[in-house]
């Protein structure tokens, strides 16, 4: 009876967020099963909705623009984490100050940042302006107009906002390495940059390998950040899956093609989470059998 309070904080909330996962996960693969449209709707259609889904025009470029903005943000705002964590190893005065200013943009609403970088980079209000006002006539940073380049202005807003969580990972894992180590490397005459290639950051693979998958989920998922800043436009030129999943369900009432837009985004999540599963319970049974 003494651990009932215990029992109730930790495992009531526990077994309501999985049961609310489990039940909507199910309903909405269902959903993708049948003709629903601006109602759910009983019957069995198949795999119609995913093949009309599949060949939409709309899904195909979304699609493409989360392989290029994945890859950009995942692999971008790891090396900038990077970089700051290793900064801030160095013992600098002033570390904690800064490591709250790297991480403060984790504490801001995606519809927020989205909405100030749109400011930023509207060419008639924002940073071209500016220059623009200060004499530099033909300096031109129009990327959230141009279609060839509106993806990027995703991609740097994506990394000013997630590069503070990679760096306090990182930086916890940079404290973590055995100092054992990195005396001997030390005493082999090895200098700092030596060091950290052929020492530390081995040591940090673990870490990074995380870092890698939880920036793959939250890109996979994008959502509000594409919405405030540009919209998908211009044209379709940052349309991602959850933007295409919003547009069937709610701006064109085709509930059965939105879930099953929604259950294709699933799967590339788990694409990406089971085999991260998988690498972690071959290392939890390799350390176990050492």
């Amino acid at each position: 009876m003494r651990r009932l309070p215990e029992v109730l904080v930790i495992w009531v909330p526990l077994l309501l967020s999985a049961g609310h996962v489990v039940v909507f996960t199910a309903w909405t693969t269902w959903m993708s099963f049948t003709p629903s449209t601006l109602m759910p709707a009983s019957g069995w259609v198949g795999l119609r909705n995913y093949t009309s889904v599949l060949a939409t025009r709309n899904w195909k470029i979304a699609f493409d623009n989360l392989l290029l903005f994945g890859a950009g943000f995942v692999v971008l705002t790891t090396l900038v984490g990077l970089i700051l964590a290793i900064l801030l190893d160095q013992r600098i005065r002033g570390e904690n100050v800064l490591r709250s200013i790297f991480l403060y943009p984790m504490a801001v609403s995606f519809v927020v940042t989205g909405t100030v970088w749109s400011w930023l980079l509207n060419p008639g209000i924002g940073i071209q302006k500016l220059m623009n006002d200060l004499g530099w006539t033909t300096f031109r940073f129009d990327w959230l107009i141009d279609r060839d380049m509106a993806i990027w202005t995703i991609v740097l807003a994506a990394i000013w906002q997630a590069s503070g969580f990679a760096m306090a990972l990182l930086l916890a894992g940079l404290r973590s390495v055995e100092g054992d180590l990195i005396k001997a490397a030390q005493i082999d005459g090895a200098g700092p940059a030596r060091i950290y290639l052929r020492v530390i950051l081995p040591a940090l693979w673990p870490i990074v390998i995380s870092v890698l998958v939880i920036l793959l989920q939250f890109a996979i998922k994008t959502f509000d950040l594409v919405r405030a800043l540009t919209g998908g436009g211009p044209g379709l030129a940052t349309q991602l899956p959850a933007l295409v999943v919003y547009d069937f369900m709610f701006q064109r009432g085709q509930i059965g093609r939105g879930s099953a837009a929604a259950v294709l985004m699933l799967l590339t999540l788990l694409g990406v989470l089971l085999p991260y599963a998988a690498w972690k319970y071959v290392q939890r049974r390799r350390a176990a059998n050492a």
